[in-house]
C-alpha cells in the first residue's frame, strides 16, 4: 500500500467513539509523525471531506471526521443486501410490539449494528447504527458469536479481554460458553442488564440461502416492560420476524 495513503487511513482510525475531536499535537503523539507530515495529511483529508475543522481559537484547533466518510458509509449501508432485505419486517415487528428493533451482524470479532428501528416509547434504549460492542455483551453479539464456525469461535474466545459494563455482564469464558451453549439449544438468545442496567434484550438468527447465521435480529427495551405473558408475545413476534427475513433470503429447511 502507499505510504501516504497508509499513512491517512492510519490518521482517520484514531477517530472513536470517545475521541471525536483530536488537535494536531494529539494526532503527532499518538502516531509518532512528524508534524510537518501530520499537517499535510490532515489538510489534504479536510481538502477532500474526510475531515473537518473545529476552530475553536487561533491556537485551539480540533479536527473531527468528515461529512464524506457519512456519504460513503451510507453507500455502503445502502449495498448490504441484508438490511434491505430485513427492513419491512423490522418496521412491521417494531410496529407490532412497539420496541425497539435492530439488526446486527459479526465483523472480524465484534457485533456492529447495521440498521434500527425506533418505537414510539417515551423511554427507550439506546442505540445506533454504526455502533460496535464486544460478542459477549447482549443478546445479538452472543447470538452471532453462539453460531460461529467453531474454530472461529474458539479463537475468538480465547483471545478476549472482558470488561463489566454492568455487574451482568458475562465476564469469564467459562460463564460465556455455557451461554453460548444455552443459546444453540434454545435458538434465540436473552440478554437482562448486561449492557445497561434493566434492560432486557431478545434476539434471533437470520440465515442465508445456505443456511449460515448471517445476522441477529433484536428487539430491546427497559424490562419493566418485558412481563412474562408480554415478553412470549415479543418471543413469538420477533421470531417470526427472523424467519421471515430467513425465507426472503433463499433458505428453506427442506
Amino acid at each position: 500500500m502507499n505510504q501516504s495513503v497508509s499513512k491517512a487511513l492510519k490518521l482517520l482510525s484514531l477517530f472513536t467513539e470517545e475521541r471525536r475531536e483530536l488537535s494536531l499535537h494529539d494526532i503527532c503523539k499518538m502516531t509518532n509523525m512528524p508534524k510537518a507530515t501530520a499537517y499535510r495529511l490532515l489538510y489534504t483529508l479536510e481538502e477532500g471531506g474526510f475531515l473537518r475543522k473545529n476552530k475553536k481559537s487561533e491556537h485551539d484547533i480540533y479536527y473531527k471526521l468528515g461529512l464524506k466518510l457519512l456519504e460513503l458509509g451510507n453507500l455502503v449501508r445502502e449495498d448490504l443486501e441484508l438490511r434491505q432485505v430485513a427492513l419491512e419486517q423490522m418496521e412491521f415487528l417494531a410496529e407490532e410490539i412497539n420496541e425497539v428493533v435492530h439488526l446486527s451482524i459479526c465483523e472480524d470479532d465484534e457485533a456492529i449494528y447495521i440498521e434500527k428501528v425506533e418505537s414510539n416509547q417515551t423511554i427507550r434504549l439506546y442505540t445506533r447504527v454504526g455502533k460496535r460492542l464486544p460478542l459477549y455483551v447482549g443478546s445479538g453479539p452472543k447470538l452471532l458469536l453462539a453460531y460461529l464456525p467453531e474454530k472461529k469461535q474458539k479463537d475468538i474466545i480465547s483471545k478476549m479481554e472482558f470488561k463489566a459494563f454492568t455487574p451482568y455482564t458475562i465476564t469469564n469464558r467459562d460463564r460465556l460458553n455455557e451461554e453460548l451453549e444455552l443459546i444453540r439449544k434454545q435458538g434465540y438468545a436473552v440478554s437482562n442488564g448486561e449492557q445497561d442496567p434493566d434492560t432486557v434484550g431478545i434476539s434471533f438468527p437470520i440465515r442465508d440461502y445456505s443456511g449460515n447465521v448471517v445476522g441477529a435480529l433484536g428487539v430491546t427495551g427497559p424490562s419493566m416492560r418485558f412481563s412474562s405473558d408480554r415478553k412470549v408475545k415479543i418471543l413469538e413476534k420477533t421470531q417470526a420476524a427472523a424467519l421471515a427475513i430467513t425465507k426472503n433470503l433463499g433458505f428453506s429447511e427442506r
